[in-house]
Parts: structure tokens; C-alpha cells; sequence
């Protein structure tokens, strides 16, 4: 680890930060339930390998658990600080659940707050955001059940169907991209009916995908690019990022991107807009695609990505020359000078 960043670590020697957090063993699979409904929960492997990195930067660590466990420990949290990383249990406001608690108990936390959470969880209301601010994104529209499935003369097959707010890729499988009306009701109503959600319908972009990674706030620093390669191939043209391929050999992460100089200023640029324009903190990823005409289209924003060492943000700690636990040690940085806990 740099001098510089030990020094700095070591302002916050003997603090304590609360880790929150939820575990896929934890989850309880309920009757009717899709087979990735865990899909955002963490392996405790992962937790533990983040609360060794929090400790290696000169903290005491806290392991709190989910909402139900910060519940029970709020009025005798002995922590200076909690680290976010709980994706909550049921609804679009899950991943605000601990962040409100926190608020109202006065406590501080790395990572953007509870609204922020909840508007860019919901995929449409994130979308209408990018809209007001100018940043492209793909258009669409919302089908809530198959009686409102409206004329698609204004948007053009192909499609992809998304359930609205979910993450981590949920309900997204090959069959997620329709080219006709009947794969597109079929589609639908597995998500209506299966994630108890509405539908997200989107264009589809044939191309090349991308995730860009932010640490900060005054002002945030843009991350080298990171583009996703599936199956060996960086033009993914109708391939796209499913549930499936997170945990397989077909999905691969290139860091740097071999991309030109200014494409990767665009898709840079347009990051840090994305993140200005919902106020994300502390750190986030901005995902997208880009079509074979070379345009960017943003597709969401995740204030809460997964920091596990198998992710891009170790890749890209690697690139940049630094440890997993100095990255870490960034992220904690930007909400300590936030709260002003230096």
C-alpha cells in the first residue's frame, strides 16, 4: 500500500465501521419464486474478504448484517461509520431500507442515500432522469400486464424485456431480446408474472457494452472503462449481459477497453453526468451500450455495485496500480471527507 494512502488511513486509526450486508445462505426461498432471487446477495466469502480489506486499511470492523439485524443493534451501534452493501429483501425501496434507518438513528454511511437507491433501483424513474438531463438512453416503454400491452409502432423490433426494478441482471436470459409481438407477450408475462413487477421494454442496441466505475464526490474520479466480452467476442452485436453468464467462463471483463481515445471520453463523460444527475456518493458503475454507429446509450446506473474481487473494481484496481484494499480504502475516504471524519 502507498505511504501516501497509509497516512491517510491512518488519520482514521482504531474508528470503526459498521459492514452491512446480505448473505445469499441467508435468503429463504419462498414457494413461486424465480431461481435468482438471491441473485444480488453477497457469498460470505465476499464479506469476508471485504471487512479484511476495511481492517488492513487501520479499522476496527463491525459486521452488522441485514435490516433486521441493524433493527435489533441501531440503539447500541457502537460504529463511526457503516458500510453499506445490503440490497434489501421485497420492493423497489429494498435498497433504501438501511440507509432510512441509518439516517434517522444519525448515523453515517458510505454510499448514496436512500433515495438514490430507490430512483435508480427503478429502472423507468432512472430513465426519465437521463431524459430531463439530456443523456441518451434507449427508448421505451412499461407494460404493467398483458391487457396494456399497447401498439408498438413507435419503437422498433428488436426489443429487450427487463422487469423494472431489479438488479444484478435478474429476469434477463437469451429469450430477454424478442424480435416479434408473440415473443414479447411471452416474455412480458414471465416477468409480470414471475418478479410480481412491470415490464421495461426496451430498443435493443447491437453492439458493444461497457461499465464505468466512479469513486468520489468533490469531485468524483472516472475509472478507466471497463467493456464486456462474451464468448471471446468484444462486438457483442445481439449478445448481452444475462443472470446466466455472471458466474460463468463466457463473460469476461477487458480493463483498460481497447477502444479510441474518444469514445472512451464520450462513455467517460457521459459516466459522470449519470452519476451527478441522481446525486450518487462515495462510489458507483454506470453501464452501457453502443451501437454500431459508434453511439453511447446509457442503460442504468448502480450506486450499490458489488465490490466482490471477482467484479471490475479489483480489475480495475489492478490497471490503476493499486491493491483491492487501497480501492476500498478510496471509497471509505470519500464518505469520511463527506462527513467531514477526517
Amino acid at each position: 500500500m502507498s505511504h501516501f494512502v497509509l497516512h491517510k488511513l491512518w488519520l482514521h486509526l482504531m474508528k470503526t465501521v459498521g459492514l452491512t450486508y446480505d448473505l445469499k445462505t441467508d435468503y429463504q426461498f419462498k414457494e413461486g419464486d424465480p431461481p435468482d432471487a438471491n441473485a444480488e446477495f453477497d457469498h460470505p466469502s465476499t464479506i469476508d474478504v471485504i471487512a479484511d480489506a476495511i481492517s488492513s486499511c487501520g479499522f476496527k470492523v463491525e459486521k452488522i448484517g441485514n435490516a433486521s439485524s441493524l433493527l435489533e443493534k441501531i440503539n447500541n451501534l457502537k460504529v463511526d461509520i457503516v458500510f453499506n452493501l445490503s440490497e434489501g429483501y421485497t420492493g423497489r425501496n429494498r435498497e433504501s431500507q438501511i440507509p432510512i434507518l441509518l439516517e434517522m438513528a444519525g448515523i453515517p454511511f458510505v454510499g448514496a442515500d436512500a433515495l438514490t437507491l430507490s430512483l435508480t433501483l427503478d429502472k423507468i424513474m432512472a430513465k426519465k432522469i437521463f431524459i430531463a438531463e439530456g443523456i441518451p438512453t434507449p427508448r421505451f416503454f412499461e407494460i404493467k400486464n398483458l391487457d396494456n400491452l399497447v401498439d408498438t409502432d413507435h419503437l422498433e423490433f428488436p426489443l429487450i424485456v427487463k422487469p423494472r426494478f431489479e438488479g444484478s441482471s435478474k429476469g434477463l436470459s437469451d429469450n430477454s431480446r424478442v424480435e416479434d409481438m408473440n415473443s414479447l407477450k411471452r416474455q412480458v408475462e414471465l416477468v409480470v408474472n414471475t418478479y410480481k413487477q412491470p415490464a421495461l421494454v426496451e430498443e435493443f442496441i447491437s453492439g458493444q457494452e461497457f461499465t464505468v466505475a466512479i469513486i468520489g464526490n468533490d469531485p468524483p474520479e472516472v475509472l478507466p472503462a471497463v467493456q464486456v466480452k462474451i464468448d471471446g467476442d468484444l462486438n457483442l452485436n445481439d449478445k448481452f449481459y444475462t443472470f446466466a453468464r455472471i458466474s460463468s467462463e463466457r463473460l469476461e471483463y477487458v480493463c483498460p477497453a481497447p477502444i479510441e481515445k474518444e469514445l472512451h471520453q464520450e462513455i467517460s463523460s457521459l459516466a459522470l453526468r449519470v452519476y451527478k444527475a441522481v446525486d450518487c456518493l462515495d462510489f458507483g458503475r454506470v453501464d452501457f451500450r453502443v451501437d454500431k454507429a459508434g453511439r453511447p446509450y446509457a442503460l442504468e446506473i448502480n450506486p450499490l455495485p458489488s465490490l466482490s474481487t471477482e467484479d471490475v473494481f479489483m480489475l480495475i484496481a489492478k490497471v490503476i496500480g493499486i491493491s483491492y484494499p487501497e480501492m476500498i480504502g478510496k471509497i471509505l475516504n470519500s464518505a469520511f471527507k463527506r462527513y467531514n471524519l477526517n
